[in-house]
């Protein structure tokens, strides 16, 4: 399975995109700063550009995988190997305050945050959790 999340509105303080599931519309995203870092750069540059709690994640592609969130007390998306952060995984939120690095679904009704996040990511659990496929993920601008 292949999520892309194709980053559209980059703010002064916040990334709004558009996730697909295997090429199919899914729902809006926010996140912090698109701060302009890339997996392929070196980690070293990566964190010298990351602002703590207000960037977001490179573009790349990452492997994820439904595990344990302690700080949530329940199963969640988790990407691996983002250069530079610990712990980034999808989950419900409102801002890109709620973020962390973190990629937070929903629909982008208002300006700079997204609504219906808990619902957004109830469904995306039900089709993450049902398939067999490794999931991936892609961000890309």
């Amino acid at each position: 399975m292949i999520i892309t999340l194709r980053r559209i509105a980059m703010k002064d303080t916040y990334t709004i995109g558009k996730l697909y599931i295997d090429g199919v519309y899914f729902c809006e995203t926010v996140e912090d700063k698109d701060r302009g870092l890339d997996d392929s750069m070196e980690e070293s540059e990566i964190r010298k550009k990351k602002v703590y709690g207000e960037t977001a994640i490179p573009l790349g592609t990452y492997k994820v995988e439904i595990t344990y969130s302690p700080k949530f007390k329940k199963n969640l998306p988790l990407l691996y190997n983002v250069k530079g952060f610990e712990g980034i995984r999808i989950h419900s939120g409102n801002t890109a305050k709620d973020s962390l690095g973190c990629i937070i679904v929903g629909k982008n009704k208002k300006v700079g945050m997204v609504l219906d996040s808990r619902s957004t990511m109830t469904k995306l659990m039900k089709i993450l959790t049902n398939t067999k496929e490794n999931i991936w993920l892609i961000i890309r601008r």
